[in-house]
């Protein structure tokens, strides 16, 4: 199953910060991840998927480092305070965007008390 790419944007910085956020990964890794955990919905290419951990970095939600993994070097991605806090809340966010689309598409109002 494809997302449309329409309906999935904005949505990759919130799956790589929490991909990132169970442990540091390879860029391969968080892309066999992201297919994986979305049963396919959500696939990457490395040439889509660099720039936009180098945009992370740049931000500062997440550093870069490199390690000998048998025998071969990786670079490893590593989720910082400030990215943790970013990924809080971009869930936040998520979390009422998906609420005020299903109160939509129910017909119903929700009642909020924040």
């Amino acid at each position: 199953m494809r997302v449309d790419k329409e309906l999935s944007k904005g949505s990759h910085e919130l799956i790589l910060l929490k991909l990132l956020s169970r442990g540091d990964k390879y860029g391969y890794q968080i892309i066999q991840e992201m297919a994986l955990l979305s049963d396919h919905a959500f696939e990457m290419s490395q040439g889509s998927l660099y720039p936009f951990l180098h945009k992370l970095e740049t931000k500062g939600l997440l550093t870069a480092y490199r390690e000998e993994v048998g025998g071969r070097s990786r670079v490893l991605y590593h989720l910082t305070e400030k990215g943790r806090k970013a990924l809080a809340e971009k869930e936040k966010k998520w979390r009422d965007f998906v609420g005020a689309v299903e109160s939509v598409l129910r017909g119903q109002a929700e009642c909020r008390t924040d």
